[in-house]
């Protein structure tokens, strides 16, 4: 019985075209910025960012760390939100690694951070205490259901962060989520933001790899930090071809994702002990809770689900993520609605 993997969209394999542009790569060392794949992606990142240059990295984590090294010194400030991946799941790297200090601002419902905290966390120029050098944002915003940033709210941060004299990263992982869901190009939620990072191995598909987006001068500094970080690769360009393919056939497609998430969510809606939370699905991530009245906790349900060759996160006790991506087809969807109920009925007599 092959599973439907709803756990994440990093579960996504390569598809065929990826393989075969992976066979047939042509390769060189990018160390010495001589694999013509690898060079070739990087071009095509920093076009459809609008940024003046990109470099290609090992993973999403790499990114955010190095672009955040990249921009700031020991001692340095970074405001965060308190729901950012860049806080909760990439090990502390920024502090372990950089010696950098971060201050975690509330997360609105809907992903941002409110103007009026960030004026307020601004650090005064006084000895006692560490310069506000960098704020980030995240867009798609995982831990606040899959929701987008519009570019409204992300130029106003921007805006308020040059009057400041303080710059601006975007952990733009699911950037194209975004903006296929908003029906702008990725181009324009990476404006506003002085470095920005996406993904490649998530919704679209390829195997390995993000890309770091920004200044020629930003750049520079990046890759002499991927290389103290042991994330300089030398025949890369086998990674790049999946990457090439993924960027030029699996960004358009990202609306089918969606569709197939709110699909799914409508069969949810209505499930024993199943509260949806409001507006999910944003994008491809259904967030859903077992309401107070549920006998047990998420990881009983995923484990009665797994039996039935479904898998979907349990991210706290009470509560799911479920995302929908490439390899989960129209028939998935109705299997897994269909597991769910049956579960949810049983754990609940």
């Amino acid at each position: 019985m092959k599973t439907i993997d709803l756990r994440s969209d990093t579960v996504t394999e390569p598809t065929p075209a990826m393989r075969e542009a992976m066979a047939r790569a042509e390769v060189g060392d990018d160390v010495y910025g001589e694999d013509p794949s690898v060079n070739h992606l990087q071009a095509m990142a920093a076009e459809m960012m609008g940024k003046e240059a990109a470099l290609f990295v090992p993973s999403g984590t790499m990114g955010n760390l190095a672009s955040i090294l990249a921009h700031c010194q020991r001692g340095d400030e970074v405001i965060v939100g308190d729901k950012a991946h860049t806080f909760l799941y990439e090990a502390g790297g920024i502090s372990a690694l950089g010696g950098i200090h971060s201050c975690q601002l509330p997360n609105q419902p809907d992903g941002t951070i409110a103007i009026e905290h960030l004026h307020a966390a601004i650090r005064p120029k006084d000895i006692h205490q560490p310069p506000t050098r960098l704020i980030a944002l995240e867009n798609t915003h995982n831990r606040c259901g899959g929701v987008v940033l519009s570019p409204e709210y992300c130029w106003q941060v921007a805006e308020f962060a040059k009057e400041q004299g303080i710059l601006t990263h975007l952990d733009g992982a699911r950037i194209f989520n975004a903006a296929v869901s908003l029906g702008i190009s990725a181009k324009e939620l990476a404006e506003p933001f002085d470095s920005v990072t996406f993904c490649l191995s998530k919704a679209l598909c390829a195997p390995v790899g993000s890309l770091i987006c920004g200044s020629q001068p930003f750049i520079e500094r990046v890759r002499r930090v991927r290389k103290q970080l042991g994330g300089g690769m030398r025949q890369a360009g086998v990674l790049a071809a999946a990457g090439i393919v993924a960027l030029e056939t699996m960004v358009d497609r990202l609306a089918e994702d969606h569709a197939r998430a709110k699909r799914l969510a409508e069969k949810l809606n209505s499930a024993p002990h199943l509260i949806l939370e409001p507006g999910s699905p944003a994008t491809n991530m259904i967030f859903a809770q077992l309401d107070s009245g549920c006998p047990v906790t998420t990881k009983k349900v995923c484990e009665a689900l797994k039996e039935r060759g479904v898998q979907v996160g349990a991210i706290e006790p009470h509560r799911f993520r479920i995302v929908v991506h490439y390899w989960i087809d129209d028939n998935a969807v109705d299997v897994a609605a269909n597991a769910f109920w049956e579960v949810l009925k049983e754990l609940s007599h």
